[in-house]
């Protein structure tokens, strides 16, 4: 775009970095300390400096800063995950819902980066090159390896969900009590009175995955019934309708089902109904993370809360917390279940 201006006009003129020193009667570089943190400066430079800024209406340049204070004021929220699932699965709207708003009151940007199937080194490359000053990892895969990666990057990092490569005393995270939001589910399903009880799991290199079919086991054993009629999805719409269609052909007789994520509940409704069997009549179902779709299925869906915005909030914190050099917490921060009871079950 061409910026003319008339000839009685002169262009705008944009203070500089020395007219704020001159106007505070301070030294280049002090004036260049005060603007970038206050790092060796005195109560009444500082002051003086804010004052010029505020007169003049200067504005520090981003890229000369970024070279003084060594931070760039962007994190990444690192998703891997392939693009289309990224932006269609609600999970992610309200992950990054929950980070940007635990940078409200911070200049700090979030950037978000999509680690696609085979490309973590790439991702990691950028996070240890200096592009973000540190990352949020949320749907983390076992085979990504980047918990053990990060950790020895050194790059400021918080995870969503539990990983699995790495230590986990060693790795700072949020997450939800799996285990027991997949005991909360089935438990639900074993007082309604079904007596044959199957799940549909999540990935099995995922923690979510493997935590909750952990607690559909533990549930079912408590319980003395059988622990075969296991399916599993990839936390997909598709995947839950695939799944649904293997179920029903090996295991007829099942009258209630744990499913380990909405959009797999709401993909399997659909099988269900198709098949003629009735919700919750014939069978029962209760799904994981109370998304919207979970209000409007038909029926809608009963299912374990997950608060995705509230942990995703919690790891911008924590994040936050370590840019400032503020101590870290020694234990990861772990939601409670919840079941929230609708007409499915």
């Amino acid at each position: 775009m061409n910026t003319t201006f008339r000839q009685d006009e002169a262009p705008p003129v944009t203070p500089t970095l020395e007219q704020v020193a001159e106007r505070a009667g301070v030294s280049r570089s002090t004036a260049s300390r005060a603007i970038n943190g206050g790092l060796r400066v005195s109560p009444e430079a500082q002051a003086s400096v804010e004052a010029a800024v505020a007169e003049l209406g200067y504005t520090p340049n981003r890229a000369a800063r970024s070279l003084v204070t060594k931070r760039t004021d962007s994190i990444a929220l690192v998703v891997p995950e392939p693009d289309e699932r990224v932006l269609s699965d609600p999970f992610f709207a309200g992950t990054l819902n929950g980070l940007s708003s635990s940078l409200a009151d911070s200049d700090i940007q979030v950037v978000l980066v999509i680690a696609r199937p085979g490309e973590a080194e790439r991702t990691l490359r950028y996070l240890r090159n200096g592009h973000v000053d540190g990352a949020v990892v949320v749907s983390h895969h076992r085979a990504d390896d980047l918990d053990s990666a990060l950790l020895k990057s050194r790059v400021p990092n918080v995870f969503v969900g539990r990983p699995l490569s790495a230590d986990v005393a060693d790795v700072n995270y949020v997450d939800t009590d799996n285990v027991a939001g997949g005991r909360l589910a089935t438990q639900a399903l074993i007082e309604r009175g079904c007596r044959r009880i199957a799940t549909i799991a999540g990935p099995e290199d995922m923690s979510a995955g493997i935590d909750r079919l952990v607690g559909w086991r533990s549930a079912l054993t408590d319980a003395r019934m059988a622990t075969d009629a296991v399916v599993f999805g990839d936390f997909t719409i598709a995947s839950g309708a695939a799944a649904a269609r293997e179920l029903l052909a090996r295991h007829p007789d099942v009258d209630g089902i744990f499913i380990a994520s909405d959009l797999m509940a709401a993909g399997a409704m659909g099988v269900l109904g198709e098949a003629g069997k009735d919700i919750p009549g014939d069978i029962a179902i209760v799904g994981y993370d109370n998304i919207g779709v979970a209000a409007s299925t038909t029926p809608p869906l009963t299912t374990v809360v997950q608060p995705v915005a509230a942990m995703a909030r919690a790891a911008g914190v924590r994040l936050l917390a370590q840019l400032q050099g503020m101590p870290m917490p020694l234990e990861p921060l772990i939601f409670a279940p919840e079941l929230v009871r609708r007409a499915s079950a």
